[in-house]
């Protein structure tokens, strides 16, 4: 009888062997809606890279952004009270949820002159508007994968398309890529996430990758800065100021006529960490979300206070009929993805009427 359940259960473990010898495989994930590293051809891709994207060192983090902060992961909404920060915001203050999407839809958010909001969807490859009673309707279609939206002082609306070969894109007047390659490698060879834009007035456009790159009128892309781990960007109102985000600090650049940077040096500190998406008022108050909500920054680089989040911020935009209403993107982790919120919160500062953001 014990030779016999044996080899039953022998048989029952060559039945399963079998099966998961014939099994289909995972269909391997490419195309738009995949981030460029996640691609199933990127491995090939990076290995025709004249200068591949550097190896992180045994324990290092991997290149590109900082991961999330611990709170985007919670389920339910943490308790908040706002500290009132004279001119900016009123204490007590609170949030509104304006509209919610599943997936990774949510990002890069700009204000429309109507006090909408536009929307970057990564997973759907498109861009959505969000009017001021949260109806959402799709305006760009076929983003390949895009990320992150700019929009300058003429209306030039620019976005980041995160497939493999990665762009900088100009979706409007027309539509056409601005920047796909540096020094002859496609973007994939910088490593990392192509993961937020700024546009200025002259038609180029910075954005982040691990670092920090500019890609002038023509195209033409270069590396700026050192040491550096980024995330946000943003340009100030007057377009003289750079500022990027390095983990726990706020770095500047001052900004030269043909758009090339200088004099990196550290400008704000940021509590906790997590810097990500930034937003500047009409007096050049930056506003930039991280661990602590979002924290708001004066011309001077003193920190002024930061606005909680009822959970773990994203992007950021002011907008509003009025511009006088900060918008902020937050994530909803999930054991099975994560969905993302789009809230609001009024402000006392206006935003930059020159530029959205």
């Amino acid at each position: 009888m014990k030779s016999q359940q044996l080899l039953a259960v022998i048989a029952g473990c060559l039945g399963t062997a079998v099966a998961l010898a014939q099994a289909p495989a995972a269909p391997l994930r490419q195309g738009p809606g995949v981030q460029a590293a996640n691609d199933a051809r990127y491995a090939d891709t990076i290995a025709k890279c004249k200068v591949p994207p550097p190896r992180p060192a045994a324990g290092a983090a991997p290149a590109g952004p900082p991961p999330a902060p611990a709170t985007v992961g919670n389920l339910t909404p943490r308790e908040y009270t706002v500290t009132g920060i004279p001119g900016v915001i009123a204490a007590g203050a609170k949030w509104t949820t304006v509209w919610t999407t599943a997936g990774n839809n949510a990002d890069g958010i700009v204000g429309t002159d109507d006090g909408g909001v536009l929307v970057a969807q990564n997973d759907k490859s498109q861009v959505v508007k969000i009017d001021k009673d949260g109806k959402e309707t799709v305006v760009y279609r076929d983003t390949n994968t895009g990320g992150a939206l700019s929009i300058n002082t003429k209306g030039e609306v620019f976005l980041a398309s995160r497939i493999l070969n990665p762009a900088v894109v100009q979706l409007a007047p027309t539509r056409k890529v601005l920047a796909n390659s540096i020094n002859g490698d496609t973007l994939d060879c910088i490593g990392g996430v192509l993961n937020d834009i700024t546009a200025d007035s002259k038609g180029g456009v910075y954005f982040t990758m691990g670092g920090l790159f500019y890609a002038n009128p023509q195209g033409v892309v270069t590396r700026y800065g050192e040491n550096l781990r980024t995330n946000g960007v943003m340009l100030s109102p007057d377009e003289k100021r750079l500022y990027v985000t390095n983990q726990t600090q706020l770095v500047a650049f001052d900004v030269n006529a043909d758009g090339s940077l200088a004099n990196q040096r550290d400008f704000a500190p940021l509590e906790g960490g997590g810097g990500d998406g930034m937003a500047v008022d009409s007096v050049g108050r930056i506003y930039v979300t991280g661990a602590a909500g979002v924290h708001v920054i004066a011309v001077d680089g003193k920190h002024l206070g930061a606005i909680p989040t009822p959970r773990g911020p994203i992007a950021t935009a002011i907008g509003g009929p009025d511009k006088k209403t900060l918008y902020v993107v937050v994530s909803i982790r999930k054991t099975d993805g994560r969905d993302a919120e789009l809230i609001s919160i009024p402000l006392q500062s206006q935003g930059f009427k020159g530029r959205a953001k």
